[in-house]
């Protein structure tokens, strides 16, 4: 008998169009890795790491929610592309939030209850990627692509290496122990692909 790990994304979501709701769950667990490794980029320039994995999850949610295999290549670029998003976003609300007034703040993660800075709760705010038609979704790709082309191109082998070492979920000590450096050239290293990703999100 077949188990979910056997089916391919496409077929899960099928499955789950036609009423088997597990999936969901299934598929969350499936992809949090990759919403980990996402939030640990986003976090190097800014933002709770615990927050941007909530928000990487959101954007999962979405994906899994809109997913139209019709208009999309695979589920898998399409819920990269959405948790992406979700978390890009997530870091520029957090840095255009930081100098306001703390009286004025408010949680990304206040109950859907309760209405936001922009008068949108929770359940609007996960209504939002379902506007998009195919032509935008089309462009935030190509964008998408273009910005890790930019990104790649502004890092030194080394520090390519550093990150992607970072992204797994190593720590300093490790990274340094394998690359045979010290930590100190370590943490230089990711200060610098900090500095970088800011210039090129920020072009």
């Amino acid at each position: 008998m077949k188990t979910y790990g056997d089916y391919s994304d496409e077929e899960l979501i099928r499955m789950l169009r036609n009423g088997n709701v597990e999936i969901t769950d299934f598929i969350m667990e499936k992809y949090k890795n990759l919403v980990r490794k996402k939030a640990r980029a986003m976090y190097l320039i800014g933002g709770d790491n615990d927050d941007l994995i909530q928000e990487g999850m959101i954007g999962l949610f979405k994906a899994i929610r809109d997913y139209r295999e019709e208009r999309e290549a695979s589920f898998f670029h399409f819920a990269d592309l959405c948790i992406g998003r979700q978390i890009y976003s997530a870091v520029e609300m957090s840095r255009r939030k930081k100098h306001l007034p703390l009286n004025t703040y408010v949680s990304l993660y206040e109950d859907a209850s309760e209405g936001g800075e922009d008068g949108l709760t929770l359940v609007e705010a996960l209504q939002s990627i379902s506007d998009k038609n195919p032509e935008e979704l089309l462009i935030d790709q190509e964008s998408a692509v273009s910005l890790e082309k930019r990104i790649d191109q502004s890092l030194s082998d080394f520090e390519k290496e550093v990150l992607d070492r970072y992204l797994a979920g190593n720590n300093y000590a490790e990274i340094a122990a394998a690359l045979e450096k010290t930590p100190k050239s370590v943490d230089n290293a990711l200060q610098r692909v900090k500095n970088k990703l800011l210039d090129v999100l920020e072009d």
